[in-house]
């Protein structure tokens, strides 16, 4: 699973704390520059903000600026709690674990320690890869790939659970089915193998048959 956008929605405060930091230096930024930042690293949403700055930012101002992000952010999920849960998350993920498939998050976010805790649900998941531990973001596979090989699973019987394109297109380089939690008709649906609206329309037995059927292609 993709962690904001999928299990819960953050993308508001992210696109909150960005626009200050974005107002606060002057730099070009809006509703439209955030959606592209969905599923990238921090970092990498600095070099893309201050790609539109009329003067080159040195590596410590860039930092900086990520620290800063980082800092309004914070403050704003400091309200986040149990019911910002996606609907449907818990019952789907308990399906799931009731089916003995093992879980995983995998999220460019370095906050989504905090985030789980918030959301109560850190005892879900088998393992969690975030941005502490890759040196890669989305759209490059290293996370899912990770994350496959904790939870000894080969990556053609992974399914991976998206909300963002450089997400989809990460599981398609790791050779890993996709779903896309996409409004219907969304170029999202085609970069995955199926798609729903929200994970809770969801169920694990369409997840387990799609995980199944990629097996079976290998």
């Amino acid at each position: 699973f993709d962690l904001v956008g999928v299990l819960v929605d953050t993308a508001e405060w992210h696109y909150q704390a960005w626009q200050k930091i974005a107002d606060q230096a002057g730099l070009p930024f809006s509703r439209k520059h955030n959606e592209a930042f969905r599923g990238v690293s921090r970092m990498d949403c600095v070099a893309r903000l201050v790609a539109g700055a009329s003067r080159r930012y040195t590596p410590a101002e860039q930092v900086d600026l990520a620290a800063r992000k980082n800092a309004c952010y914070l403050h704003l999920i400091a309200q986040l709690n149990p019911a910002d849960l996606a609907p449907g998350a818990r019952q789907l993920c308990s399906n799931l674990r009731a089916a003995h498939a093992r879980l995983a998050i995998v999220s460019a976010s370095r906050n989504a320690r905090t985030v789980i805790d918030r959301l109560g649900i850190a005892d879900w998941f088998d393992v969690l890869i975030d941005g502490n531990h890759t040196t890669a973001s989305k759209p490059d596979p290293e996370g899912f790939l990770l994350a496959a090989r904790h939870l000894g699973t080969p990556p053609a019987r992974c399914v991976i659970i998206e909300d963002a394109e450089a997400g989809l297109q990460a599981a398609r380089a790791a050779g890993m089915a996709a779903v896309a939690i996409a409004p219907p008709g969304s170029p999202l649906e085609a970069l995955a193998d199926a798609a729903a609206p929200e994970v809770g329309a969801l169920s694990a037995d369409q997840i387990l048959a799609l995980a199944a059927r990629s097996a079976a292609r290998t």
